[in-house]
């Protein structure tokens, strides 16, 4: 056991995918600047001055869908973030916390994929009940 009596194996598979999510989340803006600059719209006049041919526009289709993806990680990556870590202090089983963390992760990656297609984003739900669930279980336990 280490520090508060969390195993060490759940610390690990915690570290891993919270490594993972916040990597995610850091990254996101890469796609979002490189849409600006493929694009050649930017929100501020300084910018654009920047780019020949570039113009303020803070309606581009595109750029926008990108900035949402990455405003919808931060609405559950944060939050994920938090209540993993919590969530393991209640002591459950390795597998049981395995599989709330690798559906976490595949829903937040493949609803990422989707929201760039445009395509049906039911891998929102997914990792939204990943969540609740962590966190019902948080408050039932420290109830």
């Amino acid at each position: 056991m280490v520090l508060t009596g969390v195993s060490v194996e759940l610390w690990r598979l915690y570290g891993f995918y919270a490594s993972v999510m916040a990597f995610k989340l850091a990254t996101m803006f890469v796609f979002t600047a490189y849409q600006r600059i493929t694009k050649k719209v930017f929100p501020n006049p300084e910018d654009a001055a920047r780019m020949e041919g570039a113009k303020v526009d803070r309606d581009c289709e595109a750029v926008e869908r990108t900035r949402r993806a990455h405003l919808n990680d931060m609405e559950n990556i944060i939050p994920f973030l938090f209540l993993a870590l919590l969530y393991i202090t209640t002591e459950p089983s390795y597998e049981v916390a395995l599989w709330h963390f690798r559906v976490f992760a595949v829903a937040r990656f493949t609803h990422t994929a989707c929201y760039f297609m445009a395509l049906p984003r039911m891998a929102f739900i997914v990792a939204m009940l990943c969540n609740v669930s962590m966190g019902v279980q948080c408050v039932l336990h420290y109830m």
